[in-house]
């Protein structure tokens, strides 16, 4: 602050000097002549004194001879200097201290300048202080006044008796002007002979009402050039003059006591210190992390109890050996290279690495190393603080095998069929080649598990998994949908026929006998293959189509495969003509919002709300979002669509809170393409700016998808939204393919299990295991659990038993309008069966 500044900085360096035996007359004509308040004495260039205005009261006028003697009988000697080092602070204390008005500046022992109280005042930046104090409170003595007929011998001994550097002039009870030391040195300067105080006082006489801010008379004298200002009691009177030297006083006491307050300050923090010390000793030795404290040597200094709760080492037998002693060696010296040129430009590493404990087990952890300096910036400590998690990566493993694969046959279900076949369909259409999806259902199945029992059933799905998996190529994908479903993905394809001479293999391997537990079975497969591009340009269609043409095969006599042949040409044109009317439908504004609440799972209250798009189309009317969003996203208009929806639902929330009602959380799906083609912080900080909403009352929901593509990149925007203070959601979690280790260094605040887990909780063990292991992965990373897709009281009542935090589904509201979702607002909507 300015205060702090050293006065060398702010001192007038022009000095104004004379020899000692110049007249007092004419050492009163230069200071006139300069408009300085002083001029400093020198003999042989060595300063022996100053004579100032306020020496000039003290002059003798009766004397006619008094102006004619040197100066050096009337200057105050010896001169009183300052170190120019001295901070503004320091100096205006000097001021009350010496009872003086100017200081010589020497640098290094050499007169550099001469420091004012004006200067002071000017630079002490304690404006805030000033503001607060009204002007009544600077005025420490009384008025002196002096009659307008009065010389200026009188007007002088008023002033010197009053203690003052000025005098009101007043004619009878008019005030008349002010007269100052300046006036009386511009008079001794001009040898004025005979003229009184009131031909000689500067009028009209400047001033301000009493409560005025100091702050404002400050800055009304430095803007007029002057050093006093009139100031103007309750009844209209004048009750005194205001100077710079009244101000400095003012802030000379509220600098003793900032200085007080500064050392309670201290004191209070060497107190807080020592107990923070003793607190953060306890934290660090009941921490359930294990934490390692190594010096800049490398030499391990220090560990708590639960470093040998993981590691199996007493602390007793690390300290002042090294951290290599823990080492696995399943690391290269590349990985270890990447840790500390992290640890050596940004001054921490964070991530997993595998580490041996004492008894040889090699075991994975989550380490953060960060550096400790002084406060000269040298590094003197690094600090290591890590935990086990081997149960995290095999609940890790466990959830990937749970959602990703059949526990029957051990083929890939249908969440990573349909991954694999969207990444399949994404470098078909990059690459321009065909690719074939086969739906395979076996023939008469049912009479199987029947007759036989599903022990045997199952044992022929085994079967036939492994009979299929073996005939088709590498890097093809076999999976099981579910019952005595399978689908065939061939990624690329030279010529359509290709697929058709793969069907006819696969029915002949399939009718071959089976014999499961003593029993000789025939079993036969209907195929029905779909195309891309011709046949379908989504998984969903490409599905579709296949299963259609499966039921083909099957109304022909089964045991055979079809291709999939609709009426092309209609197809075309309806798709391009969806495609056509998609791209007017913002400027035509048909599209609109509905509203999903979602519920806390302890007092049943609104906790957020999802806003969902639906496309008005003026022919085919409602149309779901699951038919337009792939179409937006394959022409490139999703960008252009999510805007609409962010700055629709973003307004929507700023309507409802300046409505009155409670603030809300509105969440909104990005895609990732959108990620992919716009800056998405710099679109939500815009919106938000535009339509006035807070951060933190918009969630942006995003699938696993997008966190796995350009982990880096994705975490630093992500990183950026949540410094706005918008939250990150992770919606559809469960169907891809996303890695702990990325959700734990990801900005992420909640997790949304997938619809499909939610959907058969009470009726597949497998989706119930998934959900329990879900939401206390989420917990353990201390991020909300969030299930959608309820829609009876006993998904819900099971949830709220795992523990899950909130509910999103039909069961407690469908999606609605904007004036329908206001009912809502405050009720209970958790149903009487659940809570």
């Amino acid at each position: 602050m300015s205060s702090d500044q050293p006065i060398a900085r702010i001192c007038q360096t022009s000095l104004l000097s004379c020899g000692p035996d110049l007249p007092v007359a004419e050492a009163a004509r230069l200071m006139h002549q300069a408009r300085c308040s002083s001029i400093v004495v020198l003999d042989e260039g060595r300063p022996v004194g100053i004579w100032t205005e306020a020496d000039l009261l003290a002059v003798d006028f009766t004397d006619p001879l008094t102006l004619d003697q040197p100066i050096r009988r009337l200057m105050s000697s010896p001169v009183k200097t300052i170190d120019g080092a001295l901070s503004v602070a320091d100096a205006s204390m000097r001021f009350r201290d010496e009872g003086v008005r100017h200081f010589l500046v020497t640098v290094d022992g050499a007169l550099t300048g001469v420091l004012t109280q004006t200067d002071v005042i000017l630079r002490h930046g304690v404006e805030h202080f000033l503001v607060l104090r009204p002007v009544a409170s600077a005025l420490t003595r009384p008025l002196v006044s002096v009659p307008a007929g009065a010389s200026l011998r009188e007007a002088a001994q008023a002033m010197r008796k009053g203690r003052s550097d000025a005098a009101a002039v007043f004619d009878g009870d008019k005030e008349v002007g002010i007269i100052t030391e300046r006036d009386v040195l511009r008079l001794v300067a001009t040898r004025a002979e005979g003229v009184t105080a009131g031909q000689s006082a500067s009028r009209p006489l400047l001033s301000v009402a009493h409560d005025a801010s100091l702050l404002s008379a400050r800055n009304l004298l430095q803007e007029k050039g002057f050093r006093h200002i009139g100031v103007i009691g309750p009844e209209g009177a004048l009750i005194g003059l205001l100077s710079f030297a009244d101000i400095l006083a003012t802030l000379q006491h509220e600098y003793v006591h900032r200085l007080n307050e500064a050392l309670k300050d201290r004191d209070d923090a060497l107190l807080r210190s020592r107990k923070d010390l003793h607190t953060a000793r306890r934290i660090i030795e009941v921490s359930l992390d294990a934490i390692m404290i190594i010096n800049a040597d490398g030499v391990i200094e220090y560990a708590n109890p639960s470093f040998a709760t993981v590691t199996g080492y007493d602390p007793s037998e690390v300290i002042g050996k090294t951290p290599r002693l823990l080492k696995s060696g399943r690391h290269d010296q590349s990985f270890y290279h990447d840790l500390w040129q992290s640890l050596l430009t940004r001054g921490f590493w964070q991530g997993e690495i595998w580490n041996r404990r004492k008894n040889g087990e090699v075991y994975p952890e989550w380490l953060t190393i960060n550096t400790i300096r002084d406060e000269d910036g040298r590094l003197n400590h690094y600090v290591a603080i890590f935990n086990d998690i081997s149960e995290r990566k095999r609940s890790e493993e466990r959830i990937k095998n749970l959602a990703y694969f059949d526990s029957l046959t051990g083929l890939p279900n249908r969440r990573l069929f349909g991954d694999r076949l969207s990444m399949a369909i994404a470098n078909a259409h990059r690459n321009s080649h065909h690719l074939a999806v086969m739906f395979l259902d076996l023939d008469l199945f049912k009479r199987i598990n029947d007759t036989l029992g599903h022990n045997v059933g199952d044992a022929v799905l085994v079967e036939t998994a492994t009979r299929l998996s073996a005939t088709v190529r590498e890097g093809d994908t076999v999976a099981r949908l579910g019952g005595d479903e399978f689908t065939i993905l061939l990624p690329e394809l030279k010529e359509p026929e290709d697929a058709a001479k793969l069907a006819a293999r696969l029915i002949a391997v399939v009718k071959e006998p089976f014999v499961i537990e003593g029993h000789e079975l025939y079993v036969t497969t209907s195929i029905g293959i779909s195309i891309h591009p011709e046949d379908g340009a989504t998984v969903e269609n490409m599905l579709k189509n296949a299963d259609t043409a499966m039921y083909r095969a099957k109304d022909l006599g089964r045991n055979s495969y079809q291709m999939y042949t609709p009426a092309m040409n209609a197809r075309s044109f309806e798709r391009l003509s969806m495609e056509s009317n998609l791209k007017h439908a913002v400027a035509r504004d048909e599209l609109v919002l509905a509203y999903q609440v979602k519920i806390d799972m302890v007092g049943g209250k609104v906790s957020g709300i999802e806003a969902l798009c639906r496309w008005l189309h003026p022919t085919l009317g409602l149309v779901p979002p699951s038919d337009f969003i792939p179409l937006a996203e394959t022409v490139g208009l999703i960008g252009e669509i999510g805007e609409w929806v962010l700055r629709a639902a973003c307004r929507q929330n700023r309507a409802w809170q300046d409505r009155g009602l409670p603030p809300i959380r509105m969440a909104v799906n990005v895609s990732a393409q959108q990620f992919r083609d716009q800056d998405v912080a710099s679109v939500v900080a815009a919106i938000l700016d535009e339509t006035g909403l807070d951060a933190r009352w918009l969630e942006l929901e995003l699938t696993e998808t997008v966190l796995m593509q350009r982990v880096d990149e994705i975490s630093k925007i992500l990183a950026r939204l949540r410094g706005m203070g918008v939250r990150i959601a992770v919606d559809d979690f469960g169907t891809g393919y996303s890695s702990l280790s990325y959700l734990k260094r990801m900005p992420i605040d909640s997790l949304k299990i997938d619809r499909s887990f939610v959907r058969d909780l009470g009726v597949d063990r497998d989706d119930a295991e998934i959900v329990s292991t879900i939401i206390a992965m989420a917990h353990n990373l201390k991020l909300k659990a969030v299930a959608e897709g309820v829609e009876t009281a006993e998904q819900a009542a099971w949830l709220r038993a795992q523990g899950c935090d909130e509910i999103q589904g039909f069961l407690i509201s469908r999606p609605v309008s904007a004036e329908d979702l206001v009912s809502l607002f405050d009720r209970n909507l958790l149903p009487d069966a659940v809570s």
